[in-house]
């Protein structure tokens, strides 16, 4: 039997609609819906969390990918690991750099750490404009920033309380006294918490600012380099003049300087300050309290910024 005019092609059995002249015919394919679970939001949240925390370490990507935060965390851990192996070698009656001081030695390697992790989140959804596809479906935009925003903090997380755990297993093997370094951990693993929420939420803003992943890594090294050098070039000045006061005042200036101050305040670290000025427990409240203001205000730029990004 011939088919019938304008249904060439068509499934048997499928409905067509009549054809007109010079007009297309739709044909029901059969596609059906989907009856399953609709896992939602939650669920949608929670994997983007996973792909960007993975995404920050380069896991689920190619090769090349891992050869840059894999390095760098090893070069936060290898120092730490030597560090306790001569204290357990010696048999030192304490460990020379404190649980909260480390951080802020290798701040260098952090902020590289920062600016490849951050662009790598937000910058290349905005160039390759994804966003618009994230939004489509039952997320929402503060679903997309919170996870962004949680996923870079535990990956900035591990990468600096790793060194943490490994001061406080070399402490234990060394045989120190057990009270004080778990101590010392609770304080370490507090102070990792906050500067990497700190420095998540900082280098999320300038990524998200641009879709070049190039400008963003640029413009996340200076942002967390160049205040900290001017700020400690001031303090050393302030300290050479006999300001010691106006020195843990300076601290403000900058995100490193800012948790250096913090640490020793309320932590009870070392100073890192000129002349190793330890600033007052009402300038580390004060220190708190900026930290705070500043976590909370770069977080509504973030959901800001993103009111307009996927249309």
């Amino acid at each position: 039997m011939s088919p019938e005019p304008g249904a060439t092609g068509r499934t048997a059995g499928a409905p067509t609609l009549a054809p007109q002249h010079g007009e297309d015919v739709i044909h029901n394919i059969g596609y059906r819906g989907y009856d399953g679970p609709r896992l939602g939001r939650a669920y949608a949240r929670r994997s983007l969390f996973v792909q960007s925390l993975r995404g920050a370490y380069g896991l689920g990507r190619a090769a090349k990918s891992k050869v840059l935060p894999m390095l760098l965390l090893a070069v936060m851990c290898v120092p730490a690991a030597i560090i306790v192996a001569v204290a357990v070698t010696t048999q030192a009656d304490e460990l020379p750099v404190a649980y909260t001081e480390y951080a802020i030695l290798l701040q260098p390697v952090i902020g590289i750490f920062v600016a490849a992790a951050a662009p790598q989140a937000v910058s290349l959804d905005l160039r390759f404009k994804t966003v618009p596809l994230y939004f489509s479906r039952p997320i929402e935009r503060n679903d997309y920033v919170s996870a962004k925003f949680a996923a870079l903090s535990a990956a900035l997380f591990v990468f600096t309380a790793a060194p943490v755990v490994i001061f406080y297993v070399g402490a234990l093997l060394a045989k120190l006294d057990f009270t004080e370094q778990t101590e010392g951990l609770a304080k370490g693993l507090l102070f990792s918490a906050l500067f990497a929420v700190l420095h998540a939420a900082i280098g999320l803003v300038i990524a998200a600012a641009t879709p070049r992943r190039g400008f963003g890594v640029a413009a996340v090294i200076a942002v967390l380099t160049l205040p900290y050098m001017l700020m400690s070039a001031l303090q050393a000045i302030a300290f050479e003049q006999d300001s010691s006061g106006v020195v843990a005042w300076l601290a403000l200036g900058s995100p490193g300087t800012l948790m250096d101050g913090f640490q020793s305040a309320l932590l009870g670290g070392p100073s890192g300050f000129p002349g190793q000025v330890e600033p007052s427990a009402g300038q580390g409240a004060v220190y708190l309290l900026v930290t705070a203001a500043l976590i909370a205000g770069a977080y509504a730029l973030l959901l800001r910024r993103y009111r307009k990004a996927g249309l």
